[in-house]
């Protein structure tokens, strides 16, 4: 079985990225925050330092990483700020790996340099407003344009992280019939292409500077050479790709508790009542142990998925155990983490009130809690 301790190159990135997440967001964390501003320009800082291809291999401009230094990565941004891990997360787990995964050479020489470098920014379309985790029934259509050589697609896809500023994107459409899982296919579509624009951008509880916005299609033409893989292959291709992104969102979920927990744990140890600190208490001693055991557990799970993935072993239950323990986890410690500061948790003042509203996206984003049971349910049945 994986030995857990990271290997010095591991330490190095997290080390690297720590350094980063300190200077780059931590001062403006709250700003964009407020604003519900994407930070674009900081992406191109992170392409630059390698974050946004850190899958791809060298040979396509990218870092050429494995899973452990890729949780590692969005742990440690998350600490930092959840909104910015989520983009990070997006952009590379799901855009940029499906390229990778799924993409013709021709195609991986095309766009995989420039998402690596943070040049272009990617954005996935698969959820519309009434197929959240019914894909299947979606209603975005992609018609075969035999005049011109390539397809048509209208509809609209919702809840897009950088549905507005994402330069490239990947798109499920639906290329047959309804409820047909060989009838969805899988688009390259650039922005700027006639008919692509982003709609409505989401005003949001939290992940507030991560953006999530609509991406509407109107006759939108796109020719034979952006479909990716095989026509009718897109459902099965996305499924694949949430498999390692649920990887991305446990690690997400991992480094929003991780500080949540150190938010409390420090508050606790300085703040004082009744003559000694508040961490002197069993009741508030009792929370932190529960919160850093049930981060050192999801810790594992995750780290047995990145394991196996790096192994190119199925990680189908692995990857939505880790998701569904981590993000759950992930929202009880911020809960308790607003508790233990007290009034102060529930002001901005602290960063407490910030993680406790970013966490409740990781039960929901990529599969809900609730989609995880049943991936983890239909699996052990299989055993």
């Amino acid at each position: 079985m994986m030995d857990h301790k990271e290997t010095e190159s591991q330490q190095a990135i997290r080390a690297t990225v720590r350094d980063f997440a300190q200077k780059e967001i931590l001062p403006f964390r709250m700003e964009w925050d407020e604003k519900q501003h994407f930070p674009r320009e900081l992406f191109s800082k992170m392409g630059a330092l390698g974050l946004l291809g850190m899958l791809v291999p060298e040979a396509y401009g990218g870092a050429g990483m494995g899973y452990f230094e890729y949780k590692a990565a969005i742990d440690e941004i998350a600490q930092v700020c959840g909104s910015i891990g989520l983009s990070m997360a997006a952009h590379n787990s799901l855009c940029t790996n499906h390229i990778l995964m799924f993409g013709s050479e021709e195609q991986k020489q095309t766009y995989l340099p420039k998402l690596a470098s943070g040049q272009h920014i990617g954005a996935w379309g698969l959820t519309e407003a009434n197929t959240g985790s019914d894909a299947m029934r979606m209603r975005c259509t992609a018609v075969r344009d035999d005049q011109r050589g390539g397809w048509i697609l209208n509809g609209t896809k919702n809840w897009i992280t950088h549905g507005i500023s994402g330069d490239v994107a990947v798109v499920l459409a639906r290329t047959g019939e309804l409820l047909d899982s060989r009838g969805i296919s899988a688009f390259i579509v650039r922005r700027g292409q006639e008919g692509f624009s982003g709609g409505k951008k989401e005003n949001k509880l939290g992940m507030r500077s991560s953006e999530t916005a609509e991406m509407i299609f109107d006759n939108c033409w796109v020719p034979d050479d952006q479909l990716l893989g095989v026509e009718g292959e897109g459902f099965v291709q996305a499924m694949k790709i949430l498999d390692g992104g649920r990887i991305s969102i446990a690690s997400l979920a991992l480094g929003i508790a991780k500080g949540a927990y150190a938010t409390a744990k420090s508050y606790a140890k300085e703040r004082e009542q009744f003559g000694r600190p508040i961490s002197e208490f069993q009741a508030i001693a009792f929370k932190l142990a529960e919160m850093h055991t049930q981060i050192e557990a999801s810790d594992l799970l995750i780290a047995q998925s990145c394991w196996l993935k790096d192994r190119g072993e199925p990680v189908t239950k692995s990857s939505a155990m880790a998701k569904y323990q981590a993000s759950e986890m992930c929202v009880h410690v911020a809960t308790e983490g607003v508790q233990i500061l007290g009034g102060y948790g529930y002001t901005k003042d602290f960063p407490a009130e910030k993680y406790y509203r970013d966490s409740k996206l990781c039960t929901i984003g990529e599969g809900t809690s609730e989609i995880q049971k049943l991936v983890i349910a239909r699996e052990i049945m299989k055993d």
